[in-house]
């Protein structure tokens, strides 16, 4: 099993996030997080990368607890984390940006080597890589935060609300970007509140509602539940 949860408990104070969830991703896999606002999904994220610390409960990647190592051995494991509003060093230009993604890699011709292999799959970031990352258009970042997280090597991509704020057109295009990063072996935990981009191309899901899993199972099924289609799918 790539990542395992086990009856993991967190708290901001008297809120009560989550509430004991459980969630498997076995290797190769992409699996759906989807609810609304407040649900415990981006808290889901946090804790996985070590950011915020549970109350209770227990996260193992590869068959390793790793719930109380600091968020750097979080990563240098191998769990990259893409968050929510993209997070881009606005200031450093876009090469700049995607040289931060790879600060653990100190082989320097295997980080120009990686730098050319994100460019020949982010074409767009290669014709603006001088560019201060702030000038860049929504998509644009997007398509850098995730660049930048694959320059880490990610094993596991965690990632929060990729389509937020993004055109219909560009949302098909980053989808198309997380599927075929998956089809290269990079295995992936998408938190999404459009859940029809999401489950189209995830192999399960898992549904919360404030703090605990209400729905599981394989996203096509999902898709097709009477619940998750009045709820999450304009009913």
């Amino acid at each position: 099993m790539m990542l395992e949860i086990n009856d993991l408990k967190v708290s901001y104070g008297a809120i009560q996030a989550l509430r004991g969830i459980n969630l498997t991703l076995t290797e190769g896999e992409i699996v759906a997080l989807i609810g609304g606002n407040g649900a415990g999904k981006s808290t889901t994220l946090v804790t996985i990368s070590g950011l915020i610390r549970p109350l209770s409960g227990e996260i193992r990647f590869l068959n390793e607890e790793i719930t109380s190592i600091a968020p750097q051995d979080i990563v240098s494991r191998g769990v990259i984390h893409v968050p929510e509003g993209r997070r881009i060093f606005s200031s450093l230009t876009v090469e700049e940006n995607l040289e931060m993604g790879a600060y653990l890699q100190k082989d320097k011709a295997a980080k120009q080597r990686d730098l050319e292999e994100v460019f020949n799959r982010f074409p767009r970031l290669k014709e603006r890589r001088k560019q201060a990352g702030g000038t860049l258009s929504g998509g644009e970042q997007q398509m850098l935060a995730i660049a930048r997280a694959m320059m880490a090597h990610p094993k596991l991509l965690l990632l929060d609300e990729p389509s937020m704020g993004l055109s219909p057109v560009l949302v098909e295009q980053i989808f198309d970007i997380i599927q075929s990063i998956n089809e290269q072996g990079t295995s992936v935990l998408l938190v999404e509140q459009n859940a029809q981009m999401a489950l189209s191309i995830a192999d399960r899901g898992y549904v919360l509602e404030t703090g605990k899993i209400v729905l599981s199972g394989a996203a096509s099924d999902l898709l097709h539940d009477p619940l998750v289609i009045e709820a999450y799918l304009g009913g």
